[in-house]
């Protein structure tokens, strides 16, 4: 299985059109085989779970089917095998993003480790826990946010939030979610799983917040997945956020 998360920013002004996205993107989606899973989602402003909206940055991510259909020059359907080095994007997407000069963070990875449901599904498949894999990773954590343990939520992931910039071994990370306040995700890079597991469970307030979501039921629904890194291409505000080494 692979997957394609998007990051988009838009020039100033043009946010309007990113939120236009959000609808006019779902009927070239709806319709279209390649994807057995996919979401579209807002950014927060300070690159993890964020209660004020990025209007400028939007994301995308799909969840690839194991093959793409191409009409062959006799009309034809074919189907072929997904190449390892790269998915093709929605042509519809691509040229929305081209017309209003977007900023574009392509990111293609492959799912390792994890556990929970995204609307009630193992959207990436069976995973498990744990595997050997020690390279640079990639986190998405995600969840729905029960409506009344919302102040509970935000009372203590904030301060959390805040000192993962700092973290050792902490690359960059990006507050995505579909929608604001109740449902949350945060997509982060590490150097490596040990720096991950590091800040996850050796920072006291992070650990506290860890406890917290089980002993109070915060969530009704949670995902945590890792992932390799196989790409990562574009830029956003000006640099690309992550780089492959050779």
């Amino acid at each position: 299985m692979k997957v394609a998360l998007i990051i988009v920013r838009y020039p100033k002004w043009l946010g309007w059109a990113g939120f236009l996205s959000m609808a006019i993107f779902r009927f070239a989606l709806w319709f279209n085989p390649n994807y057995s899973f996919w979401k579209l989602m807002g950014c927060g402003r300070n690159g993890t779970f964020d209660k004020t909206p990025d209007w400028r940055q939007w994301s995308v991510l799909l969840v690839y089917s194991g093959e793409w259909i191409v009409k062959s020059e006799e009309l034809h359907t074919k189907h072929y095998p997904l190449p390892t080095t790269h998915y093709p994007l929605p042509t519809f997407l691509l040229a929305w993003w081209n017309f209003f000069g977007c900023e574009k963070w392509e990111l293609q990875l492959t799912p390792i480790e994890g556990h929970g449901v995204w609307d009630g599904k193992e959207v990436f498949g069976s995973l498990p826990r744990k595997t050997a894999y020690e390279g640079p990773i990639a986190v998405l954590t995600r969840a729905t946010i029960r409506l009344y343990k919302l102040h509970r939520f935000w009372k203590y992931v904030n301060p959390v939030a805040s000192q993962m910039a700092t973290a050792k071994g902490f690359i960059t990370s990006v507050g995505i979610g579909e929608l604001p306040w109740i449902k949350q995700a945060t997509f982060s890079i590490w150097e490596s799983k040990e720096a991950m597991k590091t800040f996850a469970y050796t920072l006291p307030e992070h650990a506290e917040v860890i406890r917290k979501t089980h002993t109070e039921n915060w969530y009704s629904e949670e995902l945590f997945v890792r992932f390799k890194i196989e790409q990562s291409t574009g830029n956003l505000n000006g640099k690309l956020p992550f780089q492959i080494n050779p």
